[in-house]
C-alpha cells in the first residue's frame, strides 16, 4: 500500500508542517488494514524471543497520563527489541475483577448489594468490566502502541480462570494454603479482608486517650507501700473503640518501669523513660517515684478492664518500644495483627465485637449498632464516667486506607483463607537475587517486603471475582480440596467459565459418585469468599505466558510503577515460586509516579490533572511518547503545560530536521546514486562520524532502558550536529551545485545516510513521526514497507575516524569563535546575512596550521562570501575580535561586488555572463546546464 494516497498528497511532497493530531489517526489505520503487526511477528519467526509481559491494567474508566506512561515505555522497548531482530510479540492484557468494579455495577443497579442475586451482580460486572476495557483499549492503540489487540488476556476469560483454579490447586497440594482465625486488614466500608497490598496510607486526625486500668491481682509482686494507694497501669490508644476487646496490657521484658505516685495519691505504672512526656500530656503535676522494676518482673499481674466486667493481664513482647504512650500497650487480639500474634503465644481469649460492616454487635454492650468509629466519643466519656480517663487530646498520624474505596480499615479478627508465605519464603528470597532489577534498589525494596511479609490473605467477601474451589462436607464440616475437586472445577469454568459456582450446586460441580475423604457423606456446600485480585492478576504468568504459544515462560521483563513490588510483581513472585520454583520474569524495570510541574501529585481538587487525551488533541500522540522518553522515568517525573510546549518545541526542530532532509532528496535516487564512503568530502565524512557515535549512544539508551539518554542525544544532533553545523554548511552545495555533480551527491549521499539510520533509531519514541518519514523518503528496493518491520542500522566502525575527528573538532572550534565575530557584526548593522560578510582572518599556530587545511572551504563553512587567512597576530588591528583561548582574530566587513540572485554570494564578476547578469560565473554555468 502507498501510505502517500492515505492522505491524499501527491509523493513529492512531504507534509511534515504540524497536524499530527489529524495525521496520526491516518496511520493507525494503516498499521491494522495492512496487518503490520502480524507481519512484524511473521517475519520474526524463528528469532530469539523477547517477551514483555504486560501487567494488567485495570479495567474501570478511561486511561490516565500515569498509564499512558507505562504503555509507551513498554512499546518503546518492544519497538527496540524487534528492530534488533528479537521475535517480540506484544499481548496486552486486563485486570477485570475487584472491587471498584462490583462497586460500579451496584451503582447502576441502584440496588443494595446484599439483595442482589450473585448472578445478575456478576453479569452487570462483566458488561461494566469489557466496556471499560475497550475504552482504554482505544485509547491504549491512539498512543500508537502496537499489539495483538483483538487477542488481549482478560482475568474474566474461563481459559484465564481455569488456569488460575489450577495454581490453587497446585499451592494448597503442597500445603501452602490453609484456612485459620487471624486479625486482617479489614475494610468495613467494602465489607471484605484486605491484602498488605491493598493497603495506602494516608493521613488520620484520631483521638489519644491515656486509660488507667486499677490493680486486680498483684501476685504477691507488689510492696505494700505501692498496694496501700490505688494503684492503675496507663495505657495509651489512639483508637477508643477497641477497648472493649481489650485482654492484656503488654510491657517490655528488657524496659525498666516505675511505679509513680501523683499529687492525687494514685500510683501510676509507666515505663521509666516515659513519666515526663506522661506527666506533662496529663497534667498530673508533682510526682514520686516509688520503685523501678525490669517489664520482665511484672508478667502476670491482672488489672481489672476500665469498664468491662472482666480483668486484663500483663504480657511480654518485643512490639512493645518508647516511641509514643506509656510503655503500657494495650492489647486486644481480636483488632491488631501484633496482638493477635502474642494473644496467640499467651493463648489469650480473641475478642470481635465488631461485625462485616464495621458495626459492634450485641458482644459490644452498650456500644451494639455503632460503627466503630462513631463509637470513639461514647467510649471515651464512658471511661470519663468511671473515673478512667487519664488524659486525652489528638493526633494526626499516618493510618492504614483501603486502596479502594480510600476509607480507613480496621483490624479484625476472622477466619480466612491463606497462603503460607512461611512456607516458601526462603525459595522466594532466593528467586529475587537471580533477577535483575531496574533500578537496582528494585531489590532491596521487594526482599525486605518478602521477608517481612506475614501470610497472604487470599480470601474476600465479594461477589465480582473468581470463587475459591473449596467445598465443605454438611455432615462432618470439614472443608475439602482434592486433585479431583481442583480438575472438576478447572474444566466447569474452562467451558462454562466462574459463573457456574453459582448457577451449579457443589454435587453438580463435583465428579459423579463424589464422597467426602473425612466421613464418606455425599452431602456438601461450597465456599462463598472470592480469591484476592491479587491473585488473579498473580497467576498471569502461568494463564498467559504458559497457553499462549507466541510467549515464553518466564518472562524476559516486567514493568510496572513502583508500587508494583508489594502488589503485581509480589503476588507473581509469590504463584511462581510456589508452583515452578522459580520467578516468573528474569528481569523487573519499575517507574515512578507523574506529578505536575512542581512536583506535587496529581489532583483535580488542585486543577493540575493533565489527561493523555487532551494532550494528544492538541499536540499529538508523538509529543507524549517525546515526553516519556525525555524523563528520567526511574524517579517520579513531571509533567505540565509548559514542560509539553517545550516538547513540541523539540519536536518541531527533530521534525524540521526531517523535512529539510527530506526536501533535498527529491530527485535522489538511492539505488543509482549514492557514492561510496572514499568520494564524500571531509565534512560529510565528519556528519557520518557523528551519525555513528550517536548510533552507538542510541543502542545503548535503549539497551539500559536510559530513554532520556536517547532523547537528548537525538535532540542534540539535530539541532547542533546537523542544523547548526553540517546542513547550514550544506546548504550552498545542495542548492546550487549541478544535479548530478559528484559535489552534490556526495551531500546527497550523506544526508540520505543520515535519514534511513535516524528514522529507524527514533521509531520505537516517535512512533508516527518515523512512519510518516518512511513512506515519504526515497526507499532501496530492500527496504520494507513499514518502519516498523525495519532492522537497526548496521554499525559501520570504519567511520570512527579518530583524525578526522580530532581534526574536525578544532576547525569546528574556530568556526564557533568565528560565528560570534559575525554575530557582533550583525548587531552592530555592519552586515546584514552572514553571506554579506568577508572576514580576515589572522592566525598562529595550531589554529593557523587547521585553516590552511581547510582554506578553500572556509568561506562555505563560515556562510560567507569571502576569507583571507593571514599569518601572525601581530597584523591583526587592535579593534579585531580576538578568540578567547585560541590565536585567533577577525575582521568583519561587507563582502565587496554584487549579491548573486542565485546563491546569495558576493562576487565581483557578477555581470560577466552575457546571459545571466544578475548571476555568478559558477551559477551562471549551472543554470546553462539545466
Amino acid at each position: 500500500m502507498d501510505y502517500s494516497k492515505t492522505l491524499n498528497l501527491p509523493q513529492t511532497e512531504f507534509p511534515m508542517r504540524a497536524g499530527l493530531p489529524e495525521r496520526e489517526p491516518s496511520m493507525l489505520e494503516y498499521w491494522n488494514n495492512e496487518k503490520i503487526y502480524e507481519k512484524k511477528l511473521q517475519a520474526a519467526k524463528g528469532k530469539t524471543k523477547f517477551v514483555l509481559h504486560d501487567g494488567p491494567p485495570y479495567a474501570n474508566g478511561n486511561i490516565h497520563i500515569g498509564t499512558a506512561l507505562n504503555k509507551i515505555l513498554k512499546d518503546i522497548i518492544v519497538k527496540y527489541k524487534s528492530l534488533r531482530g528479537f521475535d517480540a510479540p506484544y499481548v496486552p492484557g486486563w485486570d477485570t475483577h475487584g472491587l471498584p468494579i462490583e462497586h460500579a455495577a451496584i451503582k447502576i443497579l441502584g440496588l443494595n448489594r446484599h439483595e442482589l442475586n450473585p448472578l445478575d451482580l456478576r453479569r452487570e460486572c462483566k458488561e461494566y468490566a469489557l466496556k471499560c476495557l475497550d475504552l482504554q483499549r482505544e485509547d491504549f492503540k491512539r498512543l500508537g502502541v502496537s499489539g495483538d489487540w483483538e487477542h488481549p488476556y482478560v482475568t474474566l476469560y474461563p481459559a484465564y480462570e481455569a488456569k488460575q483454579i489450577e495454581v490453587f490447586g497446585e499451592m494448597a497440594k503442597k500445603g501452602y494454603i490453609y484456612k485459620g482465625l487471624k486479625s486482617v486488614y479489614w475494610c468495613p466500608s467494602c465489607e471484605t479482608a484486605l491484602a498488605e497490598a491493598e493497603i495506602e496510607y494516608a493521613e488520620k486526625k484520631s483521638h489519644a486517650i491515656f486509660v488507667k486500668f486499677p490493680l486486680a491481682d498483684d501476685q504477691g509482686k507488689l510492696s505494700e507501700t505501692i498496694k496501700a494507694s490505688p494503684v492503675f497501669a496507663v495505657i495509651w490508644t489512639t483508637t477508643p473503640w477497641t477497648m472493649p476487646a481489650n485482654v492484656a496490657i503488654a510491657l517490655n521484658a528488657e524496659l525498666e518501669y516505675s511505679w509513680v505516685k501523683a499529687a492525687n495519691g494514685e500510683v501510676y505504672l509507666l515505663a521509666t523513660e516515659l513519666i515526663d512526656s506522661v506527666v506533662k500530656a496529663c497534667n498530673i503535676g508533682e510526682y514520686t517515684i516509688l520503685q523501678s522494676v525490669k517489664g520482665q518482673d511484672l508478667e502476670g499481674i491482672t488489672f481489672a478492664h476500665p469498664f468491662l466486667d472482666r480483668t486484663s493481664v500483663v504480657i511480654l513482647g518485643d512490639h512493645v518500644t518508647l516511641e509514643a504512650g506509656t510503655g503500657c500497650v494495650h492489647t486486644a487480639p481480636g483488632h491488631g495483627q501484633e496482638d493477635f500474634e502474642i494473644g496467640q503465644k499467651y493463648q489469650l481469649p480473641v475478642i470481635n465485637p465488631v461485625d462485616h460492616a464495621g458495626r459492634f454487635t450485641a458482644e459490644g454492650g452498650k456500644f451494639q449498632g455503632m460503627f466503630v468509629e462513631d463509637a470513639n466519643v461514647p467510649v471515651i466519656k464512658e471511661l470519663a464516667a468511671k473515673g478512667m480517663l487519664l488524659g486525652k487530646s489528638s493526633l494526626k498520624h499516618q493510618y492504614a486506607h483501603c486502596w479502594r474505596c480510600k476509607n480507613p480499615i480496621i483490624y479484625r479478627a476472622t477466619e480466612q483463607w491463606f497462603a503460607s508465605v512461611d512456607g516458601f519464603r526462603d525459595a522466594a528470597l532466593k528467586a529475587i537475587g537471580e533477577v535483575q532489577w531496574i533500578p537496582a534498589w528494585g531489590e532491596d525494596r521487594i526482599r525486605n517486603m518478602v521477608a517481612d511479609r506475614q501470610d497472604w490473605c487470599i480470601s474476600r467477601q465479594r461477589v465480582w471475582g473468581v470463587p475459591i474451589p473449596i467445598f465443605y462436607c454438611n455432615s462432618c464440616q470439614e472443608h475439602i480440596i482434592t486433585d479431583d475437586t481442583i480438575k472438576a472445577v478447572a474444566d466447569l469454568f474452562h467451558n462454562e467459565g466462574s459463573d457456574s459456582w453459582w448457577a451449579r450446586t457443589a454435587e453438580e460441580i463435583l465428579p459423579k459418585g463424589f464422597v467426602c475423604p473425612h466421613c464418606g457423606d455425599s452431602s456438601f456446600r461450597k465456599e462463598t469468599d472470592i480469591m484476592d485480585v491479587w491473585f488473579d492478576s498473580g497467576s498471569s504468568h502461568r494463564a498467559v505466558l504458559e497457553q499462549r504459544p507466541e510467549l515464553t515462560w518466564p518472562a524476559d521483563l516486567y514493568l510496572e510503577g513502583s508500587d508494583q513490588h508489594r502488589g503485581w510483581f509480589q503476588s507473581s513472585l509469590l504463584t511462581s515460586v510456589a508452583t515452578r520454583a522459580q520467578a516468573p520474569y528474569k528481569a523487573v524495570l519499575t517507574h515512578g509516579f507523574v506529578v505536575d510541574g512542581e512536583g506535587r501529585k496529581m489532583s483535580k481538587s488542585i486543577g493540575n490533572t493533565i489527561y493523555p487525551q487532551d494532550v494528544i488533541k492538541q499536540y499529538g500522540a508523538d509529543i507524549l511518547r517525546l515526553w516519556v522518553s525525555s524523563s528520567d522515568y526511574k524517579a517520579d517525573i513531571r509533567i505540565s503545560n509548559d514542560i509539553l510546549k517545550q516538547m513540541s518545541e523539540v519536536y518541531r526542530k527533530i521534525r524540521n530536521t526531517f523535512r529539510y532532509i527530506l526536501g533535498n532528496l527529491y530527485d535522489f535516487r538511492p539505488e543509482t546514486d549514492c557514492l561510496p564512503y572514499e568520494q564524500l568530502e571531509e565534512i560529510d565524512r565528519w556528519a557520518l562520524l557523528r551519525l555513528e557515535q550517536l548510533k552507538q549512544k542510541v543502542a545503548n539508551a535503549y539497551e539500559d532502558y536510559e530513554y532520556h539518554q536517547l532523547f537528548h542525544a537525538v535532540h542534540n544532533f539535530c539541532a547542533v550536529d546537523l542544523s547548526a553545523i553540517y546542513l547550514d554548511i550544506l546548504k550552498d552545495r545542495l542548492y546550487s551545485s549541478t544535479p548530478g555533480s559528484k559535489a552534490r551527491l556526495a551531500a546527497q549521499t550523506t544526508i540520505y545516510e543520515i535519514l534511513t539510520t535516524l528514522v529507524p533509531m527514533i521509531a520505537p519514541v516517535l512512533t508516527f513521526t518515523a512512519e510518516e518519514v518512511w513512506q515519504f523518503m526515497p526507499k532501496m528496493p530492500d527496504f520494507p514497507e513499514s518502519v516498523q518491520l525495519a532492522k537497526w542500522p548496521l554499525e559501520k566502525p570504519q567511520y570512527l575516524d579518530s583524525a578526522l575527528e580530532e581534526k574536525w573538532a578544532g576547525i569546528l572550534s574556530i568556526r564557533s569563535e568565528l560565528t560570534k565575530a559575525l554575530e557582533t557584526a550583525r548587531r552592530n548593522k555592519v552586515i546584514g546575512h552572514s553571506l554579506d560578510a568577508k572576514i580576515d582572518i589572522f592566525a598562529a599556530g595550531h589554529e593557523l596550521e587547521q585553516l590552511n587545511e581547510v582554506a578553500k572551504e572556509m568561506a562555505a563553512i563560515l556562510i560567507v562570501s569571502g576569507v583571507s587567512i593571514h599569518a601572525g597576530l601581530e597584523h591583526a588591528p587592535a579593534d579585531a575580535f580576538r578568540a578567547q583561548g585560541l590565536q585567533l582574530a577577525a575582521v568583519i566587513t561587507a563582502a565587496s561586488g554584487e549579491k548573486c540572485e542565485r546563491c546569495w554570494i558576493y562576487d565581483e564578476a557578477i555581470g560577466s555572463d552575457p546571459d545571466h547578469h544578475t548571476l555568478c560565473p559558477r551559477c551562471a554555468a549551472v543554470v546553462k546546464t539545466l
